[in-house]
């Protein structure tokens, strides 16, 4: 049984954006053309957003 990923698509392709690596996953076929390097960028991206956002709900409980 395949394992969901946690980050949606939509996330996944902006952060790829943002790195540049949105091009490889839209013309050379999908996530599975995307280095070990970059997809490990991505993570650690995806990463410091949440930990930013995690830092700014805990500023407004405050």
């Amino acid at each position: 049984m395949a394992k969901r990923g946690i980050m949606s698509e939509q996330l996944k392709y902006e952060i790829a954006k943002e790195l540049g690596v949105d091009q490889i996953v839209s013309q050379e076929g999908g996530w599975g053309s995307v280095s070990s390097r970059d997809c490990g960028n991505i993570v650690k991206k995806a990463i410091e957003k949440a930990e930013i956002n995690l830092a700014n709900q805990n500023n407004q409980t405050q």
